[in-house]
């Protein structure tokens, strides 16, 4: 009986796969914040009520 036991890679597939959904997942929600993010900040531009740092 060695370790990992055959149980637990029987569902390394499913496991793995789970973690690429949820990093995609993740992945695509920053990118679209990102994308909203300067669109918005753009549209302040455009009407002079950007913040000044």
């Amino acid at each position: 009986m060695g370790y990992p036991p055959q149980a637990m890679m029987d569902h390394a597939a499913f496991i793995w796969s789970a973690y690429a959904v949820a990093l995609l997942g993740l992945g695509g929600l920053v990118v679209a914040s990102l994308l909203a993010r300067r669109k918005v900040r753009r549209e302040l531009g455009a009407r002079g009520l950007e913040r000044r740092r």
